[in-house]
């Protein structure tokens, strides 16, 4: 009976350990797009930077403002000098948590639409969020998206009276990445 008792705590023990782990990457894809009837504005960063810890649910984000880059020159400039002040504010943070976490198997292929509530931090402004993520496991690649929209008042963006039309009061926001397994 003794030797059942152990072989079962060390079972349990190994089964706790293996889900347990730390998923990450630093070439996370966050795009966004404001339309207006005037013109359309896109930008992309593949350098965003995640980690989600599949024992606790937790999940950050962070990326550097610069990183991303826009079609047309003048546009970053002015995106990083005059609205996002990237100089000042150099990065975008999410920290947050999947709300059903453990509905979320990584290690199991299959679909899973997850709810994700934290604070994301843009423009030295905090607001809490919620979205749903998508996250796509298949033969140990694990890929993650999610969309939700923000608005540029949120965020206190001066955007300068001459340009008001040319920017959208609500801007979209994607996000994309493939996950790997943190080494211990």
């Amino acid at each position: 009976m003794k030797k059942v008792i152990i072989i079962t705590f060390i079972a349990a023990f190994a089964i706790v350990n293996v889900n347990a782990q730390k998923y990450f990457t630093k070439t996370g894809q966050i795009s966004f797009f404001s339309s207006t009837p005037i013109e359309n504005i896109e930008a992309v960063t593949n350098s965003a930077s995640t980690v989600y810890d599949s024992e606790s649910g937790k999940i950050q984000w962070a990326v550097l403002i610069k990183s991303f880059e826009f079609e047309k020159a003048l546009m970053q400039e002015h995106f990083n000098e005059n609205y996002m002040e990237s100089s000042k504010y150099p990065k975008a943070t999410f920290k947050g948590e999947i709300k059903d976490f453990e509905n979320l198997n990584l290690e199991t292929d299959g679909t899973y639409v997850v709810e994700v509530v934290g604070d994301l931090t843009i423009h030295g402004v905090t607001k809490p969020i919620k979205s749903k993520a998508k996250f796509k496991v298949l033969e140990d690649k694990i890929t993650a998206s999610s969309d939700l929209n923000v608005l540029v008042a949120d965020y206190k963006i001066d955007v300068p009276a001459v340009v008001k039309e040319n920017i959208a009061k609500e801007i979209e926001i994607s996000i994309k990445t493939e996950y790997e397994l943190l080494d211990r």
